[in-house]
Order: C-alpha cells, then structure tokens, then sequence
C-alpha cells in the first residue's frame, strides 16, 4: 500500500515539474497566456495632461495623494466639486500648473 501512495505522489511531482518548467519556457519565450491592459480613466488622463506627478496633481487639488490614486484606480469616484476641479485640469492644464507656482 505505502509504495502505491508513494508512486502517485511522485507522479504527480514529475507533472507538476513539467508543468512548471514548461511555464518558465513560455515565460523566457514572452509567450504569455494573457496580457492585461488598463486604460486610464478621467481623472489620470487629466492629471497626465499637465504633465504633474501624482502628489503634485493631489497638492493642486488640496487632496491627499492616496485619495487621488483610490480615484486613479477606479476604486474611489470623486465628489461633485472635485469633478469639476478634474473637469476643468482636463480643459486647461496650464491653470493646474500654474495654482502651484
């Protein structure tokens, strides 16, 4: 009985080597299974537009930096006010640049 256990799990620790490998294989090959693409959402294509680092665009906005990645990453939405504050840096980049100088 224990050789018959034994002989099983040593099976399937030589498929699951073989998988692995076979893995690394496509990974070195850049051949991946899926590729994830994220397009950015209003807020980052306005903070990208002016050209500012993320704790430069929350600064402008009087808003904390985490808050501001929250909406980049579409986990927060901002209020009504700070709609029209992205709004308005999506329109007018230099102003946003311009509040911090």
């Amino acid at each position: 009985m224990a050789s018959s256990k034994q002989s099983k799990r040593s099976t399937v620790n030589e498929e699951l080597g073989v998988k692995l490998l076979q893995s690394v294989r496509e990974m070195k090959a850049r051949n991946f299974a899926r590729v994830t693409e994220v397009a950015p959402n209003e807020v980052a294509l306005a903070r990208q537009g002016t050209g500012m680092s993320q704790a430069e665009f929350a600064a402008a906005l009087s808003i904390s930096k985490r808050t501001l990645q929250e909406w980049e990453q579409g986990r927060r939405s901002p209020s009504g006010a700070a709609q029209a504050l992205i709004r308005i840096a999506s329109k007018h980049p230099k102003v946003v640049r311009d509040a911090l100088a």
